[in-house]
């Protein structure tokens, strides 16, 4: 099959048009025309991400994170790590699609994704919108119900055994048990009104600053459990999707991509 034939499918599944027009998704490195051999999928696509997809005669990686984002002033190997990733990949023949907020727009989503990890049912979406042409309820963030009220601590042990998680931040306790959740996969700072408007009692994202905790209010709960573990877990989903998709494709798991926030 071409690149072609494989982003159109991946273009079926999370529409690139629903992605946020600040984004950049879908091919942005390669042929189209290219014969795929063995597909990569990663977080992120790194220098040594694309080092991986060569030693295992992978030519197509699937990326979350776009690895262009902002503006390229120049492609040179004295750049960043930007700019040497894109040089390696078109060096090597690699192509690289994007899906990012896509994923993050979609009804069944990443954040939807995460809410049936830690067992959230009755879910909607937390911040909806209208997206021209399209037919999907889509929107930011996922909110739903616990199967039963759990005390904080419990809550948070919860977390940190489903998500596999050795740290979380959390604003003030409420003393009140956790019965409504909602979720903003990634930075999700923006969305704390919206979560305090739906009356949850404990909102989960990542890259809360200082200030932010002090939104909580005593009102919720708001949990920072990091933004790449609140990622990590769509790269199996690109996974499944592709191996149904694509029965006769190897589909390879990054072992390269890791967390890039280390902790002592």
């Amino acid at each position: 099959m071409k690149v072609s034939e494989i982003t159109e499918i991946l273009d079926k599944w999370m529409p690139r048009s629903i992605a946020e027009d600040f984004d950049n998704v879908g091919l942005l490195i390669g042929d189209s025309n290219s014969e795929v051999k063995n597909i990569l999928v990663t977080l992120d696509t790194t220098s040594n991400v694309i080092d991986e997809a060569l030693d295992k005669n992978c030519n197509l990686i699937i990326s979350y994170h776009p690895i262009i984002f902002n503006d390229l002033k120049k492609v040179t190997s004295d750049a960043g790590y930007v700019q040497k990733s894109i040089i390696k990949a078109v060096k090597n023949n690699i192509s690289v699609y994007a899906i990012h907020t896509s994923l993050d727009n979609h009804p069944e989503g990443i954040s939807y994704f995460l809410s049936k990890k830690i067992g959230l049912k009755n879910t909607s979406t937390l911040i909806t919108k209208k997206i021209d042409n399209s037919n999907l309820k889509i929107g930011m963030g996922i909110k739903g119900e616990l199967k039963e009220p759990l005390q904080e601590d419990d809550f948070f042990n919860l977390l940190k055994d489903k998500l596999d998680l050795k740290y979380l931040r959390h604003s003030v306790k409420i003393d009140k048990k956790i019965s409504t959740v909602s979720i903003v996969v990634g930075s999700g700072s923006f969305a704390i009104k919206n979560s305090l408007e739906c009356n949850v009692d404990a909102f989960i994202t990542s890259d809360l600053k200082y200030h932010n905790f002090f939104e909580a209010d005593n009102q919720a709960v708001l949990i920072d459990i990091g933004h790449y573990e609140s990622e990590n877990h769509i790269k199996l989903i690109i996974k499944e999707f592709l191996n149904k998709k694509l029965p006769n494709f190897t589909i390879l798991l990054s072992k390269q991509n890791i967390n890039p926030v280390n902790y002592y």
